[in-house]
């Protein structure tokens, strides 16, 4: 065979497409010496400006790109027609050079001279892929633009494509040592390992894909394990296989309906109790400690760049110039404690959501969901998200219930309207958002979250059938309109007793203390069961009931005071407790008494 035809027969094996294998990742600390730490930072900075310099090189030919009127031409044929749609983006993309191939292409043009001193071709290659990726989630309409990085911003990770040359991960045989190193550019960095971990002990049992290089910020430069810059570093393994699974992680086999909130989590799996918890309870933000910080930070930065403000204190405006900030060393320290802080809780909720996800996957591996946008929620309910990261949540069930052989099943909200559908006679009555309990029989209530859920099992189970709870409540099933049957039977609105804000105890809420009450409002009872106990209604297998508190007849109490003194102008409480008696009524109140 000649050396064209080999040739040819070699590139066409490279572009054939290797079968998929799954890919778990292990962290290890790495343990370096001054002298490793300050070349790893010349490397990640090489890196830094090498990414900045092609990302910067495929923005221009997107924007060239998307300028030809042949994209717009593209962009009108119908999206029905799939096949020659994509083949007029593809010869576009070709023409224009925004490729993934042509980026490390040019990638070679850009290397050169220092650079070419600290990132090796294929890094460059890999750093050509980031790019690429940045810049073609723009051109899709996923992101609005691309991040260049900063100096200050620096960067923080950089990865290989194979674990053969360049920056590689090497273990030694049992019988040198078992010792692990990370080399690169020269240097040899060990890492920590246990081996009576587990995880760790299955991990490095698996074959090595690549390697990724972590820098991550320390409390301070003095911190276990950071240099003199206030960094520590890591090493992560792309392995090939399974990730490790506990034995205390038992998998269940049953059906799950789930319903997450900005701050609850309702769960009701086919076998067993269901459950209405506030969602990463646990998780204290230290609102006030980090708000301390940031004034201190802005105090700081004021006195270090007192040209960059006016007479009022306010920013000085330069139009397209930027302004030059100084930082002295005490407003890198503050900003570093604040980091902490902001690191730690991270660590914290990723924590429990794990915690929370392996208690899920023990219900059952088939999830029910509602499909909900988490960005939106970010739009009007910030502070919450940001603190409880749902969506975060949501990604972690999904990966843990397909590694695990499951689904996660996400139903959509504006169709099926679970919380307004009888699960018995299959109507749907619309209830307002404001109204969050149910009312269902013996001074007992279910949550809006937990009546939804049935449904759920209900449209994906066949195993047991699904009863209305008490016919003529609720709407009357469908026979009466919305708020005729329901006003008559007392239904508890707003009642965030099981699911209370994040500093306020559960038996009063805010909501219950400064809401106005209506004549659907539930009456308290004297003695009930706990507070968050869970009990079934006999005959209904499937009805969740939750049962009022005991002390909420105190809020109920307050509320009804607040309403006498209102309606009945600047009386006393003593005077307001008899208006009840007709008689008094009308001889001490001019106006009318209807309250």
């Amino acid at each position: 065979m000649s050396k064209k035809c080999q040739g040819q027969h070699k590139q066409k094996e490279q572009q054939e497409k290797r079968p998929a294998t799954p890919t778990f990742l292990l962290e290890l600390p790495l343990v370096i010496d001054a002298g490793q730490a300050a070349r790893l930072r010349a490397h990640l900075e090489a890196a830094r400006q090498l990414y900045n310099a092609i990302l910067s090189q495929g923005q221009q030919r997107q924007r060239r790109m998307r300028a030809d009127p042949a994209w717009q031409e593209t962009r009108a044929i119908p999206r029905t027609h799939k096949a020659e749609r994509a083949a007029a983006f593809t010869t576009l993309r070709k023409t224009y050079g925004f490729t993934e191939a042509a980026l490390h292409e040019a990638v070679k043009g850009l290397r050169v001279g220092w650079i070419a001193e600290h990132i090796e071709a294929v890094l460059a290659q890999t750093l050509a892929t980031r790019a690429y990726r940045a810049l073609n989630r723009v051109c899709l309409g996923q992101a609005r633009r691309v991040r260049f990085k900063s100096r200050g911003r620096g960067f923080s990770s950089i990865e290989n494509k194979r674990n053969d040359t360049s920056l590689r991960f090497v273990l030694q045989p049992p019988e040198e040592g078992n010792a692990g190193y990370l080399l690169w550019n020269g240097d040899q960095l060990p890492a920590l390992i246990d081996w009576k971990d587990e995880v760790v002990t299955h991990g490095l049992r698996h074959r090595i894909k690549f390697a990724r290089l972590i820098q991550r910020p320390a409390s301070s430069p003095r911190a276990a394990g950071a240099d003199e810059e206030g960094y520590r570093y890591a090493v992560q393994l792309a392995l090939e296989g399974k990730p490790h699974w506990k034995k205390k992680h038992t998998v269940g086999m049953g059906i799950v309906g789930g319903d997450l909130g900005l701050s609850t989590l309702a769960l009701f799996p086919q076998e067993g109790e269901a459950s209405l918890e506030v969602f990463c309870a646990e998780l204290a933000p230290q609102a006030r400690a980090i708000r301390r910080l940031q004034r201190q930070m802005e105090r700081q930065r004021r006195a270090a760049n007192p040209e960059n403000y006016d007479e009022k204190g306010r920013i000085k405006k330069q139009g397209n110039m930027k302004l030059r900030w100084k930082q002295s060393k005490r407003y890198q320290a503050t900003r570093r404690r604040k980091a902490t802080k902001e690191r730690k809780l991270a660590a914290h909720r990723k924590s429990l959501h794990g915690r929370k996800v392996h208690q899920v996957v023990k219900l059952g591996t088939t999830i029910i969901i509602e499909k909900i946008s988490y960005k939106a929620w970010q739009k009007q309910f910030g502070k919450s998200v940001g603190l409880r990261a749902p969506g975060m949540f949501v990604e972690l069930l999904r990966r843990t219930v397909a590694s695990t052989g499951g689904t996660l099943v996400e139903v959509p909200t504006r169709t099926t309207a679970l919380s307004q559908w009888c699960h018995g006679c299959g109507r749907r009555v619309k209830k307002p958002l404001s109204q969050r309990w149910h009312h269902l029989r013996r001074r007992t209530g279910a949550t809006r979250p937990v009546f939804g859920l049935p449904g759920r099992l209900s449209r994906s189970s066949r195993t047991y059938s699904l009863v209305c709870p008490i016919p003529g409540v609720l709407g009357g099933c469908g026979s009466a309109p919305a708020g005729s049957t329901r006003a008559s039977s007392t239904t508890r609105e707003r009642g965030a007793v099981l699911a209370p804000k994040l500093w306020h105890p559960q038996s009063r809420s805010a909501s219950a203390q400064k809401s106005r009450g209506t004549t659907t409002r539930a009456s308290f009872p004297a003695s009930v069961g706990r507070t968050g106990s869970v009990e079934r209604i006999p005959g209904t297998p499937s009805a969740l009931v939750l049962t009022l508190p005991h002390k909420c007849w105190r809020a109920e109490k307050k509320s009804k005071n607040k309403r006498r003194r209102k309606a009945h102008g600047t009386r006393t409480f003593t005077a307001c407790r008899h208006m009840d008696r007709p008689d008094l009524r009308s001889s001490r109140i001019g106006r009318s008494a209807s309250y």
